[in-house]
């Protein structure tokens, strides 16, 4: 059976996969929440995204290498068959793990934006369902088509590595 070129074959592999979502998404969100919050878009808001995009980076990376990506993968193993697509599988993957981050996401950016307050969970429930929606929308449209366009590109670049390497030894032989 031919292995899935359009997704990491290996750890390396997850990490720059994970990190291409990650940076894509958080970058997205990053400056959505930013621009909805302040009403506006000038420079001053653009250096307040930059400052703020590293940390959303790492703060993703983890929570969705450590709990949310765990958490999805059951669950795709549990309302899909191993007889059902890639591409079913993939959408149900995205679908579980834009719940969990995006929830998560939008808690933890409120806190870092505006401080834990008492308003800090009636914002969170009003953010939610539109963030939801836009990483949900940008997930399956254009993030994770870039993420897997990015593997199979490397995988090409393997493969034709390790052609050109076949042909050597063939030739030394």
């Amino acid at each position: 059976m031919e292995q899935e070129t359009r997704l990491p074959k290996n750890g390396k592999e997850g990490a720059l996969y994970g990190f291409i979502i990650c940076a894509l998404t958080a970058l997205l969100m990053s400056s959505v929440g930013t621009i909805l919050g302040v009403g506006r878009f000038d420079g001053e808001v653009a250096v307040s995204i930059l400052k703020i995009y590293p940390i959303m980076v790492v703060i993703a990376m983890l929570l969705e290498g450590v709990v949310i990506g765990r958490i999805a993968e059951k669950l795709v193993e549990k309302f899909t068959a191993p007889s059902d697509g890639f591409n079913a599988k993939i959408l149900f993957r995205i679908v579980f793990t834009v719940i969990g981050m995006s929830a998560c996401m939008t808690f933890i950016g409120g806190i870092i934006a505006n401080g834990f307050s008492s308003d800090t969970f009636s914002n969170w429930l009003s953010n939610w369902p539109r963030n939801f929606l836009i990483v949900l929308a940008a997930e399956s449209l254009v993030i994770q088509p870039i993420a897997r366009f990015a593997m199979v590109k490397l995988h090409a670049k393997q493969d034709e590595k390790n052609d050109a390497d076949m042909l050597i030894e063939e030739n030394v032989a």
